[in-house]
């Protein structure tokens, strides 16, 4: 099946908020530091469209559904709105880089608003949002979601941008004790409206424990779950029999590192242990 034919059923299936009729695998490009970020280099905006242009091929190339595009570079995060020159930044790099696959915006830490807002005006299939429903203690402090704004301004736009949103996401802590992956997931997808759930490990590049991908499966049968970190060639096929698909970054860069340009071969050999 051709990438654009892939990106089109994709696309349907997100947005029916069903559970896909393939499984999707969908790379990451990490952007290098913007403009207005602590680490940015005056007048490297170009070498920064070359880069994300290369690891967006380089993943495209290897078999991959699409990929998904986000500010990695810019830590520290804001919890919530980033500034005007960083979502100017992002749609410019976006509409410079290959848009005929299942490509993906997030807006880190948490501004979903604005990724809506690029997906909109580039036409992508989709954004990440890694706390759309409740709040989580995190290193930029209580990120709290906003499915409400969220959803209206989707609506306002008349575009159908799915909402990827992750339950429990990486790098935070739930808010109170007695939290519970079932009720969060439950939530998230019937009362915050998200078209798919991801299911993280605690950091970049962490494992998701078993149990949690299960447990998500169970609480909500009928939309995409997604693995959201540490997938690998060496589990990619066991974690496939629960989960509707994963997005990969550490394991596809050179040598494993996530600071890294993603791997020609080691992004083929995870397509290829996808389908075993």
């Amino acid at each position: 099946m051709s990438t654009e034919r892939r990106d089109i059923q994709l696309r349907e299936d997100f947005s029916r908020g069903k559970v896909l009729t393939r499984k999707a695998l969908l790379g990451v490009v990490h952007l290098d530091a913007l403009p207005g970020s602590p680490r940015h280099r005056r007048g490297s905006l170009a070498d920064i469209v070359s880069n994300a242009r290369r690891d967006a091929e380089t993943i495209l190339e290897a078999g991959f559904d699409g990929y998904v595009l986000e500010n990695f570079g810019d830590v520290p995060f804001f919890k919530d709105e980033v500034p005007p020159q960083t979502v100017a930044t992002m749609t410019r790099i976006t509409c410079e880089l290959p848009r005929d696959a299942f490509v993906v915006v997030n807006v880190l830490r948490n501004d979903a608003r604005a990724a809506i807002s690029i997906a909109a005006a580039a036409g992508l299939a989709a954004v990440r949002i890694n706390v759309h429903c409740g709040a989580m203690i995190t290193d930029q402090g209580l990120v709290e979601g906003r499915a409400a704004e969220t959803l209206r301004l989707r609506n306002e736009l008349g575009e159908q941008v799915a909402i990827l949103a992750d339950v429990a996401v990486k790098h935070a802590h739930p808010v109170g004790p007695g939290f519970s992956l079932t009720e969060t997931a439950r939530e998230t997808a019937y009362r915050g409206l998200a078209d798919a759930l991801i299911v993280t490990g605690p950091a970049t590049g962490a494992s998701v424990a078993e149990d949690d991908l299960v447990e998500a499966r169970r609480a909500v049968p009928n939309r995409p779950i997604l693995i959201g970190s540490g997938a690998s060639a060496n589990n990619i096929a066991q974690i496939l029999l629960v989960a509707d698909g994963a997005i990969v970054g550490t394991a596809i860069k050179e040598d494993g590192d996530v600071r890294k340009p993603v791997d020609p071969k080691r992004a083929r050999e995870f397509v290829e242990a996808s389908r075993a």
